[in-house]
């Protein structure tokens, strides 16, 4: 939780008004996002994978790096960045073929002129 409330902190208030965590253990210390950092919190129901669809289409991107017997916990902040930086320069079919990063920064410029 203090790595996301690092990365939340650089966002924008507009930009972090909220996050959903799918029920994973590694979420379970939820509750420590910042005072006054700006999310709710929402979290998927049990048994419904509709509603945590884009989750498991990461988790399976993720595992191209990170077999599951990989501890995350153990993995240096470098590691991490370069990790996300390579899922976040990955094209998608369901962004018209832009990067994550790419339709981000198109998201926050438009939170930036509202």
């Amino acid at each position: 939780m203090n790595r996301l409330n690092t990365l939340l902190s650089l966002l924008s208030l507009s930009a972090r008004r909220s996050i959903t965590f799918d029920r994973g253990f590694e979420f379970n210390r939820w509750r420590d996002l910042r005072t006054g950092m700006g999310p709710k919190a929402w979290f998927c129901d049990p048994q419904a994978p509709w509603q945590k669809g884009s989750v498991e289409n990461l988790k399976k991107r993720a595992r191209r790096y990170l077999p599951r017997d990989t501890a995350i916990a153990a993995l240096s902040d470098h590691a991490m960045a370069e990790i996300s930086a390579q899922l976040n320069a990955t094209p998608r079919r369901c962004l018209g073929y832009r990067t994550p990063a790419e339709a981000f920064a198109e998201e926050l410029r438009q939170l930036d002129r509202s």
